[in-house]
């Protein structure tokens, strides 16, 4: 399948990348009676082994649905999908059902937000492990058993050969995130998609859960997409930030550019609004003002225009033309009217110092 060219309607020139996962014009839009909702319009990136991704963005930006769409988890009767996914040499959007579900799993996994609803509360976590070790692998019961408790133990869980037939309600929230991911890493896949998995555990949990992220990614030398909202995670984590906002990238940088230099209003709204534990704070957190657009009415030109304090200073292109993902440093790409000059000088005047 490798060089396969992309379905009718998809972007692109079909042409297999060099990258380990590449996206590329992403679209997925949803058709309702109230309209068309454009959850993801337009999302391009891309990611190597061994290198950690972090997408972050308010609620309905788009970064789950983003996720399920790489995965081929989208019910194709009610959503219209199309740009393309490359993973390892192989094009998502154009395959058929069957051959991304054979991907699913041994090459690609995900790490559900809520392991509670993601797992069968009639078969005993074992069970789940195995079959989804079996589907991809052609041993005995047996043999599939022992590399679930394998499994379970590697992600920290004791006496993981009695814990191996117990249900998901016996465990804690902590232990079943844990199970979550012994059951994503069961077929050792060269890329895992986390969204939001220390959602709901307590601190010390989220720390003992994103170091077996990080030790498992480094043992298998898997890419890792961090879903989140929490920008702490991110830094902890990530090599890459993709921010996105109603349905599109606004700004796409390292770790370090985006925590320090930062070239997007959005992004400085994000840093403004996280709590930080490294200094003293005498004033109160600057939330951004007002909500997130309806995916299906997107505000036009710069769809983050309505919230924007420096929307003004655009000469009304933020009302009238949407703004391109332009590289303006060495992979350091943002979606803003301002010129650049004017964006570091808000950032190192008015923004950095309140932060």
């Amino acid at each position: 399948m490798t060089g396969t060219a992309p379905a009718k309607g998809t972007a692109g020139t079909g042409e297999a990348p060099a990258a380990f996962l590449e996206v590329r014009d992403l679209k997925i839009h949803f058709p309702t009676d109230d309209g068309l909702v454009k959850s993801v319009d337009g999302l391009s990136f891309q990611l190597e082994r061994g290198r950690t991704l972090g997408i972050v963005g308010e609620s309905g930006s788009g970064k789950s649905v983003t996720s399920l769409g790489i995965l081929g988890l989208h019910n194709k009767r009610n959503s219209n999908v199309s740009g393309e996914i490359w993973l390892n040499g192989k094009e998502l959007v154009g395959a058929s059902q069957n051959e991304v579900r054979r991907l699913r799993g041994r090459d690609m996994a995900m790490i559900f937000q809520d392991p509670l609803s993601s797992m069968h509360p009639f078969y005993t976590v074992g069970h789940q492990i195995i079959e989804a070790y079996r589907v991809h692998n052609d041993v005995s019961k047996q043999v599939a058993r022992k590399h679930a408790i394998d499994m379970l133990g590697r992600v920290g869980i004791p006496k993981p050969d009695k814990r191996v037939d117990d249900y998901p309600h016996q465990f804690s929230g902590g232990m079943r995130q844990r199970a979550m991911i012994a059951m994503a890493l069961s077929c050792d896949p060269e890329l895992l998609i986390a969204d939001e998995p220390t959602t709901a555990l307590d601190v010390t949990v989220q720390a003992q859960i994103l170091d077996l992220i990080r030790d498992l990614q480094q043992e298998f030398n898997s890419a890792v997409i961090m879903i989140t909202h929490d920008l702490g995670v991110v830094a902890e984590l990530a090599d890459d930030i993709l921010v996105m906002y109603a349905g599109r990238c606004v700004e796409y940088a390292s770790v370090d550019d985006a925590f320090h230099r930062p070239l997007h209003p959005y992004t400085w709204g994000l840093l403004g609004s996280m709590p930080r534990l490294d200094r003293e704070r005498t004033d109160r957190l600057l939330p951004i003002v007002g909500s997130p657009p309806s995916l299906i009415n997107v505000p036009s030109g710069c769809a983050f225009h309505p919230r924007c304090p420096y929307a003004d200073l655009n000469d009304g292109k933020s009302t009238t033309e949407r703004p391109e993902l332009i590289e303006l440093e060495p992979g350091h790409k943002a979606a803003c009217h301002l010129p650049l000059d004017k964006r570091r000088e808000i950032w190192t005047d008015e923004i950095r110092p309140k932060l």
